[in-house]
């Protein structure tokens, strides 16, 4: 008899070790050490190919924010179609804040050159931060027959030739503002279209093209040796490291303005705790005094938003671009 409650105690005492043993695992699969995020590396995939102004400034933001997060940040880039092809699969990926994706103004420029597009622009997707907003540059190659804006717009105006003009692509930021730039100064210029910034900057260098907007960031290197020179800068103001170069508004044509922003999007349903970290993230990243000084060289003028800040500039975007392309007429194959 005492042998047999023996056994069914011993039986008792397994069952109950058994039972604990996978609350035990329960408690431990909900506890924050077994959620904590980020816990594997972290894919961020890029719109464009390497070497650009968007390439520069990620890699430095996000070399630094993989530091703070504590885990690896790889870059995949994705080039094609003004960042169509990028999105379109950042906007498949799974929701768990490993798949981001950088963007550009080309997010808020595509629908309004674009019927249809394989995704739903502000419904498929959770804004994360910008990191950074740069003024355009208007450069041209060293050999060509004017040195200022009024130049250009002459040597437009009474050559038969067409001054020719690269960009990252069809939609993209380059694109849309050098046509309002050519519809306001009544001249029309060649719209040569490449698959990212940095083969379109290469093809200016070699002559290939006239001139193109760039940024400070990818220019400078390039004006200090006089393989490009500068015709204006579309900021608001003039760049601190360019003072005897006027703005494209100063040369009269008011309120024109032409800004790259670099921002950080998330899939549709990443929870709200990984945004608030990733945005956390990028501000640090952004304030830590070697970034902050490396950025003001590129000519930044203001850095990380927040993510209600960059929905809010979206939405307005939206709206501004589809008034911009309809008014200036511009299409995806200008």
């Amino acid at each position: 008899m005492i042998e047999k409650s023996k056994t069914r105690l011993g039986a008792f005492t397994r069952e109950n070790a058994k039972k604990s043993l996978v609350q035990w695992f329960l408690l431990l699969s909900l506890s924050p050490l077994a959620v904590a995020y980020p816990d594997r590396p972290i894919k961020i995939i890029l719109p464009f190919p390497p070497g650009g102004s968007v390439d520069v400034v990620t890699r430095l933001i996000t070399q630094e924010m993989s530091t703070n997060l504590g885990q690896a940040i790889v870059l995949d880039y994705k080039p094609g179609g003004a960042g169509i092809l990028a999105t379109e699969l950042v906007s498949h990926a799974p929701s768990d804040g490993y798949t981001l994706l950088i963007t550009t103004p080309s997010h808020t420029i595509n629908p309004a050159l674009h019927a249809t597009l394989p995704f739903d622009t502000e419904k498929d997707f959770e804004t994360i931060s910008f990191l950074t907003s740069i003024p355009e540059l208007l450069v041209a190659n060293v050999n060509a027959p004017f040195n200022n804006l009024s130049e250009l717009i002459q040597f437009a105006k009474t050559n038969s030739q067409k001054i020719s003009y690269s960009s990252a692509g069809s939609g993209t930021l380059p694109h849309i503002t050098m046509e309002i730039l050519a519809r306001r100064a009544g001249i029309n210029l060649l719209h040569v279209p490449y698959k990212g910034a940095a083969p379109a900057f290469n093809d200016l260098v070699a002559g290939v093209v006239d001139i193109k907007y760039d940024t400070y960031a990818t220019s400078s290197q390039f004006l200090n040796i006089k393989k490009i020179k500068v015709i204006a800068t579309a900021g608001v103001s003039r760049l601190a490291q360019l003072p005897n170069t006027p703005t494209i508004a100063e040369q009269g044509f008011d309120g024109y303005q032409g800004y790259l922003w670099i921002g950080l999007l998330a899939p549709k349903n990443t929870s709200s705790d990984k945004i608030k970290q990733l945005a956390l993230s990028v501000s640090q990243a952004v304030q830590t005094p070697a970034v902050a000084s490396k950025l003001e060289t590129y000519g930044v003028e203001f850095t990380a938003k927040g993510p209600q800040q960059m929905k809010a500039q979206i939405e307005l975007e939206l709206k501004q671009y589809k008034q911009v392309v309809k008014e200036a007429k511009i299409s995806e194959n200008d």
